[in-house]
């Protein structure tokens, strides 16, 4: 089967395999796939496209490319990292329409640096295996795809083969509608398609999206359709034993011959005789992966080698249905919010809750500019805007109306304590702060559900009913859980908080 399931286990929509590999036959994914050396070298085919891949090098693979790996004689580390397209596409709107690629021909683009530095994180997270190592993973992942929408998804063909393009980068009205137009080829490259039907549906001209598609791809409006279809012939060829011309009418030619010309013009050879050459190395029951697992020392070492400063922390609940809250950092509009939104400081002024007041208290201490606001967050920094942002400020709270209504209304703790104690959601919060990149500390301050609880537990009127030793415990189990690490990013910093029960976490970035 030319189709290769991805098993992702313990609940992570991230799968990470990391082998010294003698022969990965013939495949492809649903999902994204980024293929990272971090020792030797390994030969790598992707489609007709054939690569010498060296430690140090990144290739990423859209989902349903066909791709192989086989060794080129001398040992090799290479890991090989699959994110579930069903679950980060929640988060992002095209990210199953988006195409990606590394140019690896330039070893000095720092963006490539971020990107070794992500994949490193990603890896030592998953091998350390520490107290909620999941959450984090899920994190780093999300600031990998922040890396790849921000850094990687600008192409032009050169010398046969897709390349990034840096005078693309920033482009996001132009990747947006290269995403669409592309997406759209793919979804109906096998019928009759024109330049006309695109351009009415992107309500533009006819020559300004040619000027487009040329300019932004390096191919004509037909050359890039008959580049799809042919890739996509690729999976008939070697994964069916139809017949070229029933191959051709399939992918969406009109003679035989076209298809067998624009095959040629990529592949470099007859269909039949590419057929011929690569359907013994398919993966399938026959025809299987030999690599063999590399050690976790090994790994190690080998990602010590090209990176430093590794970290893993955080933790993760369950997952919950995402809030996700994107802020744009250098907005010239950042500081002018609607006081209204602030329904933190209305629901938290009570009496009663001046424990569960805490972070926001101490957000306010701050006295810093608000960048925004609503009914469960805010966020600050002391930067004034045009100036550099070099600290952010973000305080989310779990709770819904339900719970507000009922604690602003309670006439006494022990009323408070079963609002809380039936309040049992939890909430997950994706902060993605657009329009910084660099090295950030990121200090955490979480009052846990079991915080509060052991707080409202006690009497109202403090009369002491334990032992010291007991109370001694209770005094512990209300600290705040504080968690110190890291994080590299390009152009967006992603957090994700996870939330379980009438809690709440403060979080201060600062610009190493």
């Amino acid at each position: 089967m030319l189709k290769e399931k991805t098993v992702y286990k313990d609940e992570l929509p991230v799968n990470v395999v990391v082998a010294n590999i003698k022969e990965y036959p013939i495949h492809f994914h649903d999902d994204i796939e980024i293929v990272y050396v971090l020792d030797g070298s390994i030969n790598f085919k992707n489609g007709h496209y054939e690569y010498l891949l060296k430690a140090g090098d990144v290739f990423i693979l859209n989902d349903r490319e066909i791709h192989s790996l086989s060794s080129t004689g001398e040992d090799n580390i290479v890991m090989m990292l699959q994110m579930d397209l069903t679950y980060f596409a929640r988060y992002y709107d095209n990210l199953k329409n988006s195409f990606f690629v590394t140019d690896m021909d330039d070893d000095s683009d720092e963006s490539l640096e971020v990107l070794r530095t992500l994949l490193a994180k990603i890896m030592m997270e998953i091998l350390q295996k520490g107290y909620g190592y999941e959450r984090k993973v899920i994190e780093t992942t999300h600031n990998l795809i922040a890396c790849l929408i921000s850094d990687f998804q600008y192409f032009i063909m050169e010398d046969g083969k897709f390349a990034n393009e840096a005078k693309n980068k920033g482009n996001k009205i132009l990747t947006g509608r290269l995403n669409r137009i592309t997406d759209y080829m793919y979804e109906n490259y096998n019928r009759k398609l024109t330049l006309n039907e695109i351009a009415e549906k992107e309500h533009l001209s006819i020559y300004y999206l040619s000027h487009v598609i040329k300019e932004s791809t390096g191919l004509s409006f037909q050359d890039l359709l008959s580049y799809i279809r042919v890739e996509e012939s690729e999976k008939l060829l070697l994964g069916s034993n139809k017949k070229i011309g029933a191959i051709a009418e399939e992918t969406g030619f009109s003679a035989v011959r076209y298809y067998i010309k624009h095959f040629e013009t990529w592949f470099g050879m007859h269909p039949l005789e590419y057929r011929k050459k690569y359907a013994g190395k398919v993966s399938g029951r026959e025809i299987i992966a030999e690599y063999k697992r590399s050690t976790p020392h090994d790994i190690e070492e080998a990602i010590k080698k090209q990176v430093k400063g590794i970290y893993s922390d955080y933790i993760r609940s369950n997952a919950p249905k995402p809030s996700i809250i994107d802020v744009d950092i250098y907005n010239p509009q950042m500081g002018i919010v609607n006081k209204s939104a602030l329904g933190l400081e209305e629901f938290l002024k009570s009496d009663n809750l001046k424990f569960i007041a805490r972070p926001y208290n101490l957000i306010k201490s701050l006295r810093e500019n608000i960048v925004a606001a609503g009914d469960n967050y805010i966020i600050t920094t002391a930067s004034k805007y045009p100036d550099e942002i070099r600290s952010i400020s973000i305080l989310v709270y779990n709770f819904n109306e339900k719970l507000k209504e009922a604690m602003t209304s309670s006439k006494n703790r022990a009323e408070d304590l079963q609002a809380i104690l039936n309040y049992n959601e939890n909430v997950e919060f994706l902060i993605r702060c657009l329009g910084i990149s660099g090295d950030f500390k990121i200090s955490r301050y979480t009052l846990t559900r079991e915080n509060i609880i052991v707080a409202y537990e006690e009497p109202e009127d403090g009369e002491i009913t334990h032992t010291k030793r007991q109370n001694l415990l209770n005094n512990w189990r209300t600290l705040p859980v504080v968690e110190f690490g890291e994080h590299t990013v390009s152009d967006t910093l992603s957090l994700s908080v996870n939330l379980s029960g009438l809690s709440a976490e403060l979080i201060l970035i600062d610009k190493k």
